[in-house]
């Protein structure tokens, strides 16, 4: 095992808990659906940071950091892609308003219908994110010790850093599942549309102007 397997374990988890757009989707997803709406949304991040994980340990990332188009290119990708969930979010809160309460059926993922959604929005909000490239290119070398064979040790800290990103998901979309079947309701479900919505324009935002 890497020497410097514990402190990187104490990074990982801090990194892991951060709230983000990742954490706001499952959230939703898992309060709309229950636990499989949290657990699929909670997958495709994970399959995300594998990509993105893979490519630091190739050396791929290194390109997107050399490259200012190349790293803006993608952040506006994924800045246009939150803005995209986000103004979905506020149609469905919106459109919800004038539908019958039986109209609307037990479970979902709404606004996109199928489950199979919810892991395609955490998938690309996580392939989009050029931070989290960043992330693996410039955390993984920092926690090899001298003497260590660095592609290896590399690749496990990112198999370390991708297992407990699947623990965390699994734990938190099981403890969504209890919340979720207290908003079954109409007004519950317009409203949690309605303030996703509104966070995900946000974050978006927020993702397209900032600096760096």
């Amino acid at each position: 095992m890497p020497d410097l397997l514990l402190p990187f374990l104490g990074v990982v988890a801090v990194l892991t808990v951060t709230p983000g757009p990742d954490m706001l989707l499952v959230i939703r997803n898992g309060l709309s659906a229950g636990v499989r709406g949290a657990w699929l949304t909670g997958l495709g991040c994970c399959l995300g940071i594998a990509v993105h994980a893979t490519a630091a340990v190739l050396g791929l990332s290194a390109i997107l950091a050399a490259s200012a188009t190349a790293y803006s290119a993608v952040k506006l990708a994924g800045a246009a892609y939150l803005a995209y969930l986000g103004v979905r979010l506020l149609i469905s809160a919106i459109m919800s308003g004038d539908a019958p309460t039986e109209e609307i059926p037990e479970p979902r993922v709404r606004p996109t219908g199928r489950t199979g959604a919810a892991f395609r929005q955490g998938l690309v909000t996580n392939l989009l994110n050029p931070k989290i490239a960043l992330l693996f290119l410039t955390l993984l070398p920092q926690f090899v010790a001298d003497g260590e064979p660095r592609l290896r040790t590399t690749a496990t800290l990112a198999a370390i850093f991708l297992g407990i990103a699947v623990l965390w998901w699994r734990t938190f979309s099981l403890a969504i599942g209890p919340i979720s079947r207290l908003l079954r309701g109409r007004r519950s479900r317009r409203a949690l549309d309605g303030v996703a919505g509104c966070a995900l324009l946000a974050i978006s935002a927020r993702v397209a102007f900032e600096h760096g």
